[in-house]
């Protein structure tokens, strides 16, 4: 890759600043600078936990049904381009927000990161291999059609049928569907798999008939919104309320819309001209820039999501990448405080581990230091020098992604390492620069991992327990596989006892962190913006809300 390369680099690329923010705000009539945008939701959850057969309709949380109410129009703003209702390639967190509101599954994550039932009546582990699952007697879909086991098994296995499905690498396993009469089915796996009740809540359910080994743009659903018009080019959606909605709580707005726009600067004065109602995931700047203006909001969370700058584990033996000391080093180099402090307004928790620290299951491993003649000391007894190495991300990957790029320029120039930075534009190709299918090299990726789960197994299953088979199929975590860190993964997953699986699930993450997989690795906190007109929404550790719960006032 040469600078004439035309995703190289990207010093030209504009990066959000306060003064660009000041600058942009000082503009009158902004109202421009949005197009009139579409809405999604989040569906509605139950309020049980999972396993308990008959808590859902104990709380009443998700029974009888009835007209959709509903006042006020919602207008969100997302700084990714919603491509989709669907996530069987894609689940970008403020995704999920508006996914769920049209598409439901079994279950569905808390507020506490546990599992509660949604469409299943019961989810219970009936044999160390058996789940037994009951859909509830009362769902339906918004053109008053009943949910069938048969939408839950076409939904499963297409999740499977998508190569390179994203939630489908986090199942240690396709668990076997079983059919046993009209409302009960099993899911049956190889070995016991004891978090698959949070598993499945990844698995949005669609009529069968209507569902495809793809993501679906339109469609109907179980939730409390339901599609009234949609442009995944550009990413708009408009959103009513679901008139045959089957639970009690029911969509609070009347109509909601949903748009994508890249320029933060913009999207953060139609926030503040009340164009927009909502934008998510902004940056250290745009949150400090809105904290105290008057009728806004900012809501921040600790984050479930992991952001790292992961090796490339597909090099040749020989690169010096693929020599862990040398990818230690390489950490020395990095001022992490620094660089929290400086460019992301102490928003973010440099990591402890190779998993977020707010997920269950998860082990401190280890800490980023800032050391750079250990750095050298290290890189000089491997005989590593003048070592130029390829940065690669994609647009908006995190925030402030630029600037935190540039900045490791300086730093690891200042221990003999050349970096050369490479940003791939929002939806180019960094799928096929991750998979090796790619023509060029790259050596680290910044890359962000989130997770709905809660659980750190889901990201140890979909990151560091990649196998031959699925290497071969350019499905493993950039060539990370090390068979007998899968082995331990694969063996927590199995282990019924939750202390024998912490055991086992620290072992897996202390084998994980002796490899340095990456360079340096952050979790985010979640922030969100709004007016304070928006009531009711809940940002959750997983970075999404329900949306059917919002309400907007004048």
């Amino acid at each position: 890759m040469t600078s004439t390369d035309p995703t190289a680099v990207n010093t030209t690329n504009p990066l959000l600043s306060r003064r660009s923010l000041l600058r942009y705000a000082g503009l009158a009539g902004a109202g421009a600078l949005l197009a009139p945008t579409l809405v999604a939701c989040a569906g509605a959850t139950g309020t049980t936990p999972s396993s308990t057969p008959s808590a859902a309709a104990a709380t009443g949380s998700a029974t009888g049904g009835g007209a959709a109410g509903g006042t006020g129009v919602l207008n969100i703003a997302l700084n990714r381009n919603l491509v989709s209702l669907d996530n069987k390639l894609n689940q970008f967190d403020a995704a999920v927000t508006v996914q769920r509101a049209v598409r439901q599954a079994l279950t569905a994550i808390g507020d506490d990161l546990k599992p509660q039932l949604v469409l299943a009546e019961s989810f219970e582990a009936t044999s160390p291999t058996v789940w037994t699952v009951k859909l509830r007697s009362d769902i339906k879909y918004s053109d008053g059609t009943p949910v069938t086991v048969e939408d839950v098994e076409t939904a499963l296995k297409l999740y499977f049928e998508v190569p390179a499905g994203y939630v489908a690498t986090q199942f240690t396993e396709q668990p076997a569907f079983a059919k046993v009469d009209d409302t009960t089915f099993t899911l049956t796996t190889k070995v016991p798999v004891v978090t698959l009740d949070s598993s499945m809540s990844n698995i949005l359910i669609t009529p069968a008939a209507a569902n495809k080994a793809e993501e679906l743009q339109t469609g109907v659903g179980t939730g409390p919104f339901v599609v009234a018009s949609a442009d995944s080019g550009t990413g708009t959606y408009k959103l009513t309320p679901n008139p045959n909605y089957w639970g009690t709580d029911k969509a609070q707005a009347s109509e909601v819309n949903v748009s994508y726009n890249e320029d933060e600067s913009s999207r953060v004065i139609a926030l503040e001209t009340g164009q927009i109602d909502v934008i998510d995931t902004i940056t250290p700047d745009s949150a400090t820039y809105l904290k105290g203006k008057d009728g806004i909001e900012v809501i921040e969370t600790p984050g479930t999501r992991l952001i790292h700058l992961f090796y490339n584990f597909r090099l040749p033996a020989d690169h010096p990448i693929s020599n862990p000391k040398v990818r230690e080093a390489l950490s020395y180099a990095v001022d992490s405080e620094t660089l929290m402090s400086t460019l992301m307004s102490g928003q973010v928790s440099s990591a402890e581990g190779v998993v977020p620290k707010t997920l269950a299951g998860f082990a401190q491993t280890g800490t980023y230091s800032y050391d750079p003649e250990k750095a050298k000391s290290m890189l000089a007894a491997e005989g590593v020098s003048d070592l130029s190495l390829v940065v690669i991300w994609e647009e908006s990957e995190f925030a402030g992604a630029a600037q935190v790029m540039e900045a490791l320029v300086t730093m690891l120039g200042e221990v003999g390492v050349t970096l050369q930075l490479t940003q791939i534009p929002k939806g180019g190709e960094i799928a096929a620069w991750r998979s090796g299918e790619k023509s060029g090299d790259w050596h680290i990726l910044g890359n962000g991992y989130g997770n709905q789960t809660g659980l750190a197994l889901t990201n140890l299953v979909g990151m560091y327990a990649g196998t031959a088979e699925k290497e071969a199929n350019k499905e493993s975590y950039h060539g990370f596989v090390f068979p007998e860190i899968t082995e331990v993964i694969a063996a927590a997953g199995a282990e019924s006892d939750e202390t024998k699986r912490d055991a086992l699930l620290a072992d897996a993450q202390e084998k994980i962190w002796a490899e340095w997989p990456a360079m340096w690795a952050w979790t985010p906190n979640n922030v969100l913006a709004k007016r304070t007109t928006v009531g009711g929404l809940n940002l959750r550790a997983i970075n999404s809300y329900d949306l059917s719960s919002v309400t907007v006032s004048s």
